[in-house]
């Protein structure tokens, strides 16, 4: 039994938190994109070393070094039997780019979770873990743009995977528990079963 998962959702949705728990209960990797990246940088390695003068740039890593990446990881043994990507695809060009990748492999996604959450949701949480976290460049502005670009690059990916009927909406509102039961009993009901 294979779990060949998307998560997607606007920052402040729970997305990371549910991917982690998700990912465990199928038995397979979760794979951010972000977190990706994050460890290159601290480990210093070429990789690393490009994404960091990108990102100090105020820019978003290009989608064909993203793609690269994300191959590189999907292409890992432990990745054989499945994987829950999030962060990635992030925009259509990347979707073609994951669509090609799977295709080659003789592979294709079993399900896209979405993690729906109101705007004034997300703002509310992000701001709150700004201020817990002590995080300064999480300002409203930085908030509202954060979100803006989901709106308007991400959430469109959404409407392929509709067509293509992958999606499973999830109300993002309530307790972690309680947003993980939905989202497992969503894929159970699509023929998916959980390792544990």
């Amino acid at each position: 039994m294979t779990a060949r998962l998307l998560i997607v959702g606007p920052q402040g949705s729970g997305k990371g938190t549910q991917g982690v728990r998700i990912a465990e209960a199928f038995g397979v990797p979760a794979v951010s994109t972000g977190d990706v990246f994050r460890a290159n940088i601290s480990e210093g390695t070429a990789l690393g070393q490009q994404v960091q003068a990108i990102i100090a740039a105020g820019n978003l890593v290009p989608d064909e070094l993203t793609s690269a990446v994300v191959r590189d990881r999907l292409a890992q043994d432990d990745a054989a039997p499945g994987f829950l990507l999030d962060g990635y695809p992030r925009n259509l060009g990347q979707v073609g780019d994951l669509d090609t990748f799977l295709e080659e492999r003789g592979e294709s996604l079993d399900a896209v979770i979405e993690l729906d959450v109101p705007r004034d949701e997300s703002i509310a949480r992000l701001t709150k873990r700004a201020a817990e976290q002590g995080r300064t460049d999480d300002t409203a502005e930085v908030i509202a743009h954060r979100l803006s670009i989901y709106e308007n690059e991400t959430a469109p990916i959404l409407d392929v995977y509709r067509e293509r009927g992958l999606v499973v909406a999830i109300d993002g509102i309530g307790s972690l528990d309680v947003i993980t039961e939905r989202i497992l009993t969503a894929l159970i009901a699509r023929g998916l079963t959980p390792a544990s």
